[in-house]
């Protein structure tokens, strides 16, 4: 007997001993698992980082203007057009009220496919409701000379929730079809639901441009009767079961929507949503709490997505983009991901729609990178996340 006790021993330990997916490198997780970023230590890249424009109070989103322009929001509730040289216009009028607490604000910002011909700009932003209540709203304007003009409200999360300043989205990607992708986050006390798709917690929605919905839309009409049990549900959805979603772009190739959303400590995801889907919050996350308890039922369950990919630690994602130009070509097909902490750029590059390599940069900056952008002269243009936050630009090195 006194010879099965070191055995004993070691199979006790090892049944309690499952493999950690931190000590697996990209593209070897378990079965049933996702994998694990590696967490490369920021290195040095061949790129000159210039300020390009400063004196922006937590700028947020940024769009480019077709002769060079820029249109850049600044959380507080204030829209400002950038010139060529970098030099900040007074705030443009016309502007909906923003709830401006917390992780409330303004926030993104993108223009219509037809913006040429029609001058419209889409924004989305935290909207105040009755009795401290808050939630993402999406308005569009015709842009002139110094304001917004005949803005309208296309879009609204319901219901509005009370309680948090937080988790808002809200990232906003127009489809080749013309239609809009929404991203939203669940309100941080409203996870409980996030699957329930009588709401808009925690989803991703698509619109048309006038607000309507798509009647492709994998809830739409008939659609939404193979939902066995559920009543009410919000055809507009095309994703659910999301935390907070602030990164969004979509495949230069195939056209696919793909997202990076927060996990709470721990469980950063990279995802391509997909209609109809269930991508788990909080059922099952990479995530625990940041009292340390554990969310939910684990890490995987049956009708419920695995990420592509999940950042454990986290690295906050804000903004991304697909990077398509010819300043870089040794890295064109990368996704470029802002990190709010701990502040860096990172570069994924993708193989096979799964991630085979990440590496991270600007970590000697120590700047929280609230946003992402390609340039229409190749260059990467970046936000950064301060009380005087700046517009940086990315330009090849040559001298490296």
């Amino acid at each position: 007997m006194h010879r099965l006790i070191p055995f004993l021993i070691l199979l006790i330990l090892g049944c309690n001993s499952s493999p950690q997916p931190s000590r697996l490198n990209i593209g070897q997780a378990a079965e049933g698992q996702a994998p694990r970023s590696p967490t490369p230590a920021p290195i040095e890249a061949p790129i000159k980082v210039e300020t390009f424009a400063s004196g922006l109070e937590r700028p947020w989103g940024l769009a480019f203007l077709p002769d060079g322009r820029m249109l850049v929001t600044e959380r507080p509730g204030r829209l400002r057009l950038v010139s060529k040289d970098g030099k900040l216009s007074p705030p443009l009028e016309g502007v909906p009220k923003v709830y401006a607490r917390g992780q409330g604000g303004l926030l993104d910002v993108v223009l219509d496919p037809n913006f040429a011909k029609n001058n419209l700009v889409y924004i989305s932003y935290a909207e105040p409701g009755e009795n401290g209540t808050a939630g993402t709203a999406v308005a569009k304007g015709r842009l002139t000379l110094n304001r917004l003009d005949s803005v309208r409200i296309i879009y609204r999360q319901m219901p509005k929730a009370s309680g948090s300043s937080n988790h808002f989205g809200s990232r906003l990607v127009f489809r080749r079809d013309g239609t809009l992708f929404i991203t939203q986050g669940d309100r941080y006390n409203q996870r409980n639901k996030v699957q329930d798709l009588s709401n808009h917690f925690g989803k991703i929605v698509r619109i048309n441009p006038d607000g309507t919905v798509p009647p492709d839309n994998p809830f739409y009409g008939e659609q939404s009767r193979t939902i066995v049990g559920r009543s009410g549900v919000k055809p507009e959805i095309w994703s659910y079961g999301h935390r907070n979603v602030q990164c969004a772009a979509l495949h230069p190739v195939t056209g696919e929507l793909w997202t990076v959303e927060h996990g709470a400590r721990g469980g950063d995801e990279l995802n391509h949503p997909e209609a109809g889907k269930n991508y788990g919050w909080p059922v099952i996350t990479y995530g625990v709490d940041y009292s340390g308890a554990s969310i939910g039922e684990g890490t995987a369950k049956p009708g419920m997505e695995q990420p592509v990919y999940y950042w454990d630690p986290v690295i906050a994602p804000s903004g991304m983009c697909f990077y398509t130009g010819d300043a870089f070509p040794q890295w064109k097909g990368s996704v470029f991901i802002g990190s709010l902490t701990p502040g860096l750029l990172v570069r994924l590059t993708l193989k096979d729609n799964k991630v085979a390599s990440e590496e991270r940069y600007l970590g000697n900056l120590y700047e929280r990178i609230r946003d992402v952008r390609q340039g229409p002269d190749g260059l990467l243009y970046l936000l950064t996340d301060n009380p005087d936050g700046r517009i940086l630009r990315l330009s090849p090195d040559k001298g490296r």
